[in-house]
């Protein structure tokens, strides 16, 4: 008969806590990175459509800019420079969106307020934002980021580095860079 004491105990939980933080890390070093496909998406914009990235298939580029909050000031800043760009950004013929883990209707109140000429896409469950590798380790908001997406579905850039107020500009400069332009 084996018998452990609680020492032994004790040091085999802390060993399988050591294991569980190690896979963790693990994981989150496995995050997506340029040339990895995209993971498909499905959600609600303000205007009160359903997106998803298979609709874009083969037809247009698309650009999924992820912000922490409805009515924050950044995220202000960031969905105001989208619209000032919006002629610009309209001419490259690619699907762009600003998305958050608000609900539906906040981001609806959100793009209203704004008079947003595009719509911001919800992720209340947070499985995309999850998916994508967005989601803050609090769980409440998302991370500032970028992913610009071909027609094929795949990542061609992650921009982690997002200035606010020249974000529309600067989303242009990049589609036309990647080559991410609809005919």
């Amino acid at each position: 008969m084996i018998r452990f004491n609680r020492r032994t105990v004790t040091t085999a939980m802390g060993l399988g806590i050591g294991l569980a933080i190690v896979a963790g890390a693990a994981m989150a070093a496995a995050e997506l990175k340029v040339g990895d496909k995209a993971p498909a998406f499905s959600m609600q914009g303000s205007d009160g459509k359903t997106y998803t990235l298979e609709q874009f298939k083969g037809k247009s580029g698309v650009v999924l800019a992820w912000f922490p909050k409805a009515f924050t000031g950044g995220c202000t800043k960031e969905c105001k420079s989208f619209r000032a760009n919006s002629k610009a950004l309209k001419e490259l013929n690619v699907a762009y969106f600003t998305a958050s883990v608000d609900t539906p209707e906040l981001n609806k109140k959100f793009a209203e307020s704004l008079d947003l000429d595009y719509p911001i896409l919800s992720d209340p469950e947070k499985t995309v934002a999850t998916a994508y590798g967005v989601l803050r380790p609090n769980g409440a908001v998302t991370n500032r980021w970028t992913f610009y997406i071909d027609k094929d579905g795949i990542i061609k850039e992650i921009d982690k580095m997002v200035h606010t107020e020249k974000a529309g500009e600067d989303l242009a400069a990049k589609v036309k860079e990647l080559g991410l332009e609809g005919k």
